[in-house]
């Protein structure tokens, strides 16, 4: 029999994160949001208990039996076989970011654990040097878990100077969740506190035995309730490109296209730039940051990590 879908309780900090039940969670969630309209189903509403889809629908859409869905929506993918997950993923019909993390949490790859975790996020000399030439354009350098590496002035100028923080606070989702200051920052606050757990979510289904990323979580649970609702949403999403709207507090409304470029040396790293319309308001801001602060920020550098 379904089960309505469950709120997960704050995490400890460290907690591991447990792959069965992010698995479990992952598929009701994505069920639930599913009606049997949205499908060519027909809906016999008023004889459901739970939201979405019932776990017989979905495993008819998907060619599977109702046992095997269950055992899989219970967390067992063991043996499960990339053509039933592509099925199911089509049922469901998640989003390619959905997709790649129901197969992360299914068949995970296995890795030298010990290796992996030790491992610190290091930024090539050649990149550090090329973020400090992009005249007017914010850039840095965002690893594992949205830490921020590297970042040039321009950033430090927009965003805050970071090397002001202690190394393990260059977080993006402690500064979005833990930071008043950036609450200001972002136009849309709400929908960057969404993305930066979707993103953590991510790096979950990836590397759910990382102690540092079950602490972030753990942390952030306990701290802030926003971060609690949308971390039991399970949405994952990969960085892409749009727009953000800022208010600063020295050029007031800024608005700045962003562009998120994986590095092709290291898959955990990504440079993220920001530009202005050519002519705008925002380009003459950018311009009015860019020489007030020549001489009050500097350059980050990427510290060692424990």
């Amino acid at each position: 029999m379904d089960q309505h879908p469950r709120q997960e309780s704050a995490r400890e900090p460290g907690q591991p994160l447990d792959r069965r039940a992010e698995l479990s969670e992952f598929l009701r969630t994505r069920r639930a949001r599913l009606k049997p309209e949205d499908v060519g189903l027909p809906d016999f509403g008023r004889h459901r208990r739970v939201p979405g889809l019932r776990r017989e629908e979905l495993a008819q859409l998907a060619g599977v039996s109702v046992a095997y869905y269950t055992r899989l929506e219970q967390g067992n993918g063991r043996n499960v076989s990339a053509e039933v997950l592509d099925a199911i993923a089509r049922a469901l019909r998640l989003t390619d970011a959905e997709h790649a993390h129901l197969t992360h949490l299914a068949k995970p790859k296995q890795h030298n654990k010990k290796k992996r975790t030790a491992r610190p996020q290091q930024v090539r000399g050649a990149l550090r040097q090329l973020i400090d030439t992009m005249d007017g354009i914010p850039a840095y350098v965002v690893g594992r878990r949205s830490d921020i590496l590297i970042w040039n002035r321009m950033a430090a100028a927009v965003f805050g100077d970071w090397s002001e923080l202690p190394p393990h606070e260059r977080n993006w989702a402690r500064l979005v969740f833990l930071k008043p200051e950036y609450r200001e920052l972002f136009v849309e606050w709400e929908q960057k506190a969404s993305d930066m757990v979707s993103y953590l979510r991510m790096d979950a289904g990836c590397h759910p035995d990382d102690p540092r990323l079950s602490s972030l979580v753990g942390e952030l649970s306990v701290h802030s309730e926003e971060f609690r609702r949308l971390w039991a949403t399970h949405d994952v999403k990969e960085k892409g490109h749009g727009v953000k709207r800022f208010h600063h507090p020295l050029v007031g409304e800024l608005t700045l296209s962003f562009e998120t470029l994986k590095l092709p040396d290291d898959t955990e790293q990504s440079l993220v730039t920001y530009h202005a319309e050519p002519g705008s308001a925002s380009a003459e801001a950018l311009r009015l940051l860019a020489s007030w602060g020549a001489d009050a920020t500097r350059a980050g550098t990427a510290s060692p990590q424990p």
